[in-house]
């Protein structure tokens, strides 16, 4: 029954965005890269929730709640706060420029250098840290649920390493001949799956631990250990333990907002949704609906943690990564955990074919056609794609199963890792937009001063600041020393935003009162829950 409903699902998925796709054009560069720039607000919404949400969160987060409590829906709430600055700052800035990557811009602003530089490496961040622990956390999940080891009659390990092969293969499959609309299409139905696969494992739970009334069940979970719910960190990002702690309540003021802005505004496998709007109006519908489900998505990504506790206590805290498996394998029924693992592996395909699409995407355009073959037809530039993807997803599943056993979790890994590549590219785009002074020279220098800091304060000298502190001291000293750098090499001419005329730029009219209302619900969040 499990097998048959996980077929089904999966068909459906697969029959639906082909069917979609049979009239579209997906030989030129806006309809292969960007959907043919057509993409409406539900379906961004639904791409970047897919996109963003995959097992690295349904894992990592749950077991990182499990052992650590409430205090990580930073990550998840705040985003909201990026996504207005997106929606009401950058997209129109983007749309209006008619840009295809992000990288592009940085030419517009700076020169070609700094846009090649940036180009690569967004595709190394993806093959290095995103893809492969995505992978890993997929298989483990669907091989703790399924026990595919046992079907095989292999090892737990070689049941991990076929299920990431698997599930490897099919994603570049869908990157590869489907391009962005097909991978919009499939994250806008398993999108909305997730939601409801991922709330009936907290429900189901709840259900049954208060006996058919899931306000009791919650209520005996929050007097089991209240301390768990409050999502104000008392530990201390500076001085000693400052490494080990998970995400201290300073960290919100210091370098979180600053890899919140740069994820939601800048990172290429999200704002290419964005880029791919019809029109402006439905870009900021897009992003403003995913500020809405990004403040709710906690309640299936961190909750399920909190009654993992109830359920487990702190026997699996050597392995917290284990828990949201075992919880889903304990309250669903069997005839649903197919479904659950469809959607499971449409959200893993989700974010690996995204990030896959992404990293084509800006290898053709950024580097193949401005370096190797710049009188590259459409074609060529699309087939350059396809083979880009290819090999990526060969990289990736390659190093797959070298993420396991992360000792802080593999979402607290992920972050780690992140912090390499997020800041100098954040802080060099910012600087872009914000100060009119800085020069290619100055941008060039910012990049590399920022690479080699984090580097050296977090993996060489293991200074004792919490990860997200030394962003926030990177992006204000790659900032300064930006300046520095223009100062003695400065900017030859000023730079203006041209409108490309592609798209209607004119704004949707509920989106200042919709980014009031999400700052709102985000402050009341912290208030309620941060005084528990």
């Amino acid at each position: 029954m499990a097998l048959l409903t996980f077929l089904l699902f999966t068909g459906f998925v697969a029959f639906y965005a082909t069917w979609k796709l049979r009239r579209d054009k997906l030989n030129t560069k806006d309809g292969y890269f960007l959907g043919g720039r057509s993409l409406t607000g539900v379906i961004i919404a639904g791409s970047l929730l897919l996109t963003n949400i995959s097992t690295e969160h349904l894992v990592g987060m749950n077991g990182s709640a499990y052992r650590n409590g409430a205090i990580i829906v930073a990550w998840e709430v705040t985003s909201a706060l990026a996504l207005v600055l997106g929606a009401l700052y950058f997209a129109p800035k983007y749309l209006k420029m008619g840009l295809t990557t992000i990288p592009e811009f940085l030419e517009k602003r700076f020169d070609g250098l700094t846009r090649t530089m940036v180009a690569l490496l967004l595709i190394i961040s993806f093959v290095a840290t995103l893809l492969p622990i995505v992978l890993y956390t997929g298989a483990l999940n669907i091989e703790a649920i399924f026990e595919i080891s046992d079907l095989l009659n292999v090892t737990q390990t070689e049941g991990i390493w076929v299920t990431i092969l698997v599930v490897g293969v099919i994603g570049a499959i869908y990157a590869i001949f489907g391009g962005l609309k097909m991978v919009a299409y499939t994250d806008t139905i398993n999108g909305f799956g997730l939601l409801v696969a991922g709330l009936l494992v907290p429900i189901l739970a709840l259900l049954s631990i208060g006996d058919g009334n899931p306000f009791e069940g919650l209520s005996m979970v929050f007097e089991n250990s209240p301390e768990k719910f409050n999502v104000v960190s008392r530990e201390s990002g500076v001085g000693e333990g400052a490494r080990s702690a998970i995400l201290p309540f300073e960290v919100l003021f210091t370098g979180l907002m600053v890899n919140q802005i740069y994820f939601w505004t800048m990172h290429q496998s999200i704002i290419q949704r964005v880029l791919g709007a019809v029109n402006l109006k439905e870009a900021q519908k897009g992003l403003l609906f995913t500020g809405f489900l990004k403040i709710l998505v906690p309640l299936v990504i961190v909750l399920p943690g909190l009654i993992g506790f109830y359920y487990f206590g702190e026997s699996l805290y050597d392995n917290p990564d284990s828990v949201y498996p075992l919880l889903v394998k304990k309250v669903l029924p069997l005839w649903l955990t197919g479904f659950f693992v469809a959607v499971m592996m449409g959200a893993i395909l989700s974010t690996f074919n995204s990030a896959l699409n992404s990293a084509a995407t800006v290898f053709s355009l950024g580097v193949f056609k401005r370096y190797i073959s710049k009188g590259a037809t459409e074609r060529k530039l699309v087939r350059v794609g396809k083979w880009t993807s290819a090999l990526l997803a060969i990289f990736a599943i390659g190093i797959a199963p070298f993420v396991a056993n992360a000792p802080d979790g593999l979402y607290q890994l992920l972050q780690q890792l992140n912090g390499i590549f997020f800041i100098p590219i954040a802080s060099v785009i910012i600087a872009g937009f914000v100060f009119p002074k800085i020069s290619a020279y100055g941008a060039k220098v910012g990049l590399v001063f920022g690479l080699f800091f984090y580097v050296i304060m977090y993996y060489m000298l293991e200074v004792n600041l919490h990860f997200v502190h030394i962003w926030g001291i990177e992006f204000v000293l790659n900032i300064l020393i930006m300046h520095l750098a223009s100062f003695l090499l400065p900017k030859d001419k000023p730079f203006e935003i041209q409108d490309a005329g592609l798209l209607n730029l004119t704004p949707w009219k509920y989106a200042k009162p919709f980014s009031l209302f999400l700052v709102v619900i985000t402050v009341i969040l912290y208030l309620v829950l941060g005084n528990v």
